[in-house]
């Protein structure tokens, strides 16, 4: 049932009883990652984004310093992912659906003692929905602390594996989320029906990433459901995203642990 996370920094492998008599609950880090079920092109499984987010926190929760309360929430599999429903075997929930789990989560959470939690969040399309939850939340209980954070902004580290152009242009099933899951589960990996496929150039400075973008579905950047160069990835690379990722989450979970209420 915990997957990549230690059994020991697993929340839902305690009784009621060891909850209640946790000490110091208030400065107790949580953490519900949050993932998505839906195409990540031919080559790669529905569950990537909910795979990363478990090995990353998995890694990181590893290596944290075992005096810090810490534990991992079961993960929320399914997200909004409704610009990939042109591509069969996505799942997607609605943003409401999405906000409404959050927020009933978060108040079972603070109606137990506990005040700081970390939204984990390992899919592009929904980083809004967090930041929402979170603000909502913290609008109800003020001295509930959240903190909405995509899975791959701990560190810009990585990008430097990348080339320039996967790094302007990728958005989705390239090389870096190809090259975690060879490392995290390389035998769901099919690299010979791996593609490289980028979005079409726009007039100006539009673009389907960055500052100045537009509405988009995925099927209008891609044919194949990969936008980047999945083609470029290895298991070597993967376990190096993973070491810089990992690292970065650590940092940030003892952060989060001595953040003090403003």
């Amino acid at each position: 049932m915990h997957n990549f996370i230690p059994p020991e920094r697993f929340f839902a492998y305690l009784t009621w009883t060891e909850i209640e008599q946790l000490p110091n609950k208030a400065n107790t880090v949580l953490i519900q990652p949050v993932g998505a079920i839906e195409q990540h092109g031919p080559h790669l499984p529905l569950l990537v984004d909910s795979a990363i987010g478990l090995g990353v926190l998995g890694e990181a929760l590893t290596r944290l310093n075992p005096h810090i309360p810490a534990y991992a929430l079961p993960p929320l599999h399914y997200g909004k992912s409704n610009e990939h429903r042109h591509f069969p075997g996505t799942i997607s929930l609605s943003a409401t659906t999405v906000l409404n789990t959050l927020m009933e989560i978060g108040e079972s959470l603070y109606r137990a003692g506990f005040r700081k939690l970390i939204l984990m969040n390992s899919h592009g399309g929904q980083p809004q929905v967090m930041e929402i939850a979170a603000t909502d939340l913290h609008a109800r209980y003020e001295d509930f602390w959240l903190f909405p954070i995509f899975t791959w902004r701990v560190t810009q580290e990585h990008k430097s594996l990348m080339s320039d152009k996967e790094v302007q242009l990728a958005l989705h099933a390239g090389d870096a989320e190809t090259s975690l899951m060879l490392a995290l589960l390389p035998e769901q990996v099919r690299m010979r029906q791996a593609v490289r496929e980028y979005p079409p150039e726009q007039p100006g400075r539009l673009g389907a990433k960055g500052a100045l973008t537009f509405s988009w579905l995925t099927h209008n950047l891609s044919s194949s459901g990969v936008v980047g160069d999945a083609t470029a990835a290895s298991q070597e690379k993967g376990e190096a995203i993973l070491d810089l990722l990992a690292r970065g989450w650590c940092e940030l979970l003892e952060e989060v642990y001595h953040f003090q209420s403003c």
